[in-house]
């Protein structure tokens, strides 16, 4: 083999992989987890959560791409939506809020769509956030949901932002049956660390972005949570309590992904 031809194979797998963390972005998976929660009532046996997260829209991905998530989420079948922030990316700005908005509004599921603010929505503008999180009629920040099946009961709580919107959930959870299943939204998963007297049965988070670009045997190369075990999937709380944490939609710049594809996750919950 001439040097000419020992280089080629080399470029053209620089090149080939440069594409692809160009266009990863772009290949969203709908990935099913079974989610066994020990407290879950029997009725509520399969419920099932489509959880949308992180979806920062900005200037470099076309706003037909969010319409056609949104619209395949809207083909599962579901029996709620829950969206746990960071729907924008630039700051101080509402031209974005102002966009994608109408588009999250129009999500529907039989038993509701629950979100709740992450630290780009609070970047960009938080009033205007928290006008469109009310006129959705989708605002669960501090607030709990009661959901009920043949007379039992399953909640859904949601919470802030670690970093922009921290407030204490132990307010929101004692007014809760003690006995009943909780299910806390809450933008960044360092969340579940904060010290919490009452029970929480589940967290649902985004924020990690999976680590955006994921290093074969290294992983992330820039946490951007404290608790470094929280990168995307099924997790403990240093509580021991369960956090599921989604690789969501967007990307924060540079807008590229390797190995670790965007995905809407399907979360089936199961008793025991």
């Amino acid at each position: 083999m001439n040097r000419r031809r020992f280089l080629k194979w080399p470029l053209a797998a620089m090149l080939a992989s440069g594409g692809y963390v160009l266009a990863e972005p772009y290949l969203v998976r709908v990935n099913r987890y079974r989610i066994a929660l020990p407290r879950l009532p029997r009725a509520f046996d399969g419920f099932t959560i489509v959880h949308l997260t992180d979806l920062h829209y900005a200037p470099w991905t076309p706003l037909a791409f969010f319409q056609w998530v949104l619209t395949t989420a809207m083909t599962i079948p579901r029996d709620a939506i829950v969206c746990t922030g960071d729907y924008v990316y630039r700051r101080e700005t509402t031209e974005e809020i102002d966009i994608i908005w109408p588009l999250l509004a129009q999500l529907s599921a039989p038993s509701g769509v629950y979100s709740i603010l992450g630290n780009h929505d609070h970047a960009a503008d938080t009033q205007r956030s928290l006008y469109w999180l009310e006129r959705s009629s989708q605002n669960l920040r501090g607030r709990a949901q009661c959901l009920t099946r043949n007379g039992q009961r399953l909640w859904l709580v949601g919470g802030g932002d670690f970093w922009e919107d921290r407030f204490p959930l132990d307010p929101i959870l004692a007014k809760i049956p003690e006995q009943d299943c909780r299910i806390v939204l809450a933008h960044n998963p360092d969340s579940a660390d904060i010290f919490c007297s009452e029970k929480i049965d589940l967290m649902i988070s985004g924020h990690t972005h999976g680590g955006q670009i994921n290093i074969p045997f290294y992983g992330p190369p820039i946490p951007v949570v404290l608790n470094h075990e929280y990168t995307s999937g099924l997790k403990t709380s240093r509580q021991g309590q369960p956090v599921f944490i989604a690789t969501g939609i967007g990307t924060i710049f540079p807008p590229v992904r390797l190995n670790c594809p965007p995905e809407i996750a399907v979360l089936e919950l199961k008793s025991l």
